[in-house]
């Protein structure tokens, strides 16, 4: 299989080239600096600014997939210019994407699009499937153009996959690895009562669904990638304290939470309950589906020393 890939050097699109083409796949990358992630990755790169322009048709022409990741880090500081930055970056991106798709020819007949877990909103205990509405915060708005620029290639006759990714389990990057170092130093815990849930999925199962979704004619529409068994805030601080061989008891209170990163804050102290219904349905066989065992497998890969 022929696949570009967009926001190829971070830790899933790094993963997801490695995994392509270990079975033989020709993958290209679109980058901002096509020289460091080609060198990085391996592979071609062509250079591409998401948010000036539209993709590169030679890039696209001819290719069977493409898989699209690229958008600014949401675990920021939510100014003004982040907010606009982490908006565009994904909707924007993706509509240029999708221009660079509508002149290719032959045009690639499948769109694999990044999506975040982020669009149902805090939910508390209530079980969400894909079925499940959308949220009202900035998040999921954010969520909810992003999908809508990538749905635009529906109308161009692609099968379009939209990857709603729950919280990545990685010991080197993401939210499991900015955890590491209070819950080494002991001083890990729960997070404003831990009674919000976490719903979580390793670093390969990411990746498995999205090679799934790349071959599989079935898998189209919005499909959570988050592993069968989310758990609170509180049973995760738990196991990550087994997998370190810590306590984790020490509570991390709201309101600390806003004073250090203000409305950012409200993804760390809320939280959604995502199952993957249709994943499971189209016979997804997830490699870490127990939690001790995932972070045991995470924190192997860079996060245990």
């Amino acid at each position: 299989m022929k696949v570009t890939v967009t926001g190829a050097t971070g830790a899933i699109g790094s993963r997801l080239v490695r995994a392509l083409r270990e079975r033989g796949d020709d993958v290209t990358v679109l980058s901002r600096d096509p020289a460091r992630a080609g060198a990085a990755l391996g592979v071609a790169a062509s250079a591409w600014d998401p948010l000036a322009e539209p993709a590169p048709v030679a890039a696209l022409a001819g290719r069977d997939a493409v898989v699209h990741l690229a958008g600014e880090n949401i675990a920021q500081r939510w100014t003004e210019a982040s907010r606009r930055a982490i908006h565009d970056s994904r909707s924007v991106g993706t509509r240029n994407l999708v221009a660079g798709l509508k002149s290719a020819d032959p045009r690639p007949p499948v769109l694999v699009s990044a999506s975040a877990i982020g669009f149902y909103g805090p939910h508390g205990d209530e079980r969400l499937d894909e079925s499940a509405a959308p949220g009202e915060d900035f998040v999921a708005a954010v969520v909810r153009d992003w999908e809508a620029a990538a749905q635009e290639a529906e109308v161009l006759g692609m099968r379009v996959a939209r990857i709603r990714t729950g919280i990545v389990l990685d010991g080197e990057s993401g939210a499991l690895r900015k955890m590491l170092p209070p819950f080494k130093a002991g001083v890990g815990g729960p997070v404003a009562g831990g009674a919000h849930y976490m719903s979580w999925i390793h670093l390969d199962d990411v990746v498995g669904i999205m090679v799934k979704a790349l071959d599989g004619a079935g898998w189209t529409g919005a499909i959570n990638a988050t592993a069968p068994e989310p758990v609170t805030n509180g049973e995760f601080s738990k196991a990550l304290g087994r997998a370190l061989h810590r306590p984790a008891l020490a509570p991390v209170p709201a309101l600390a939470l806003r004073l250090l990163y203000g409305d950012m804050s409200a993804i760390v102290t809320t939280g959604q309950r995502v199952v993957p219904k249709r994943a499971l349905e189209l016979g997804y066989a997830f490699r870490h589906p127990d939690l001790d065992e995932a972070l045991r497998s995470a924190l192997g890969r860079g996060g245990s020393g």
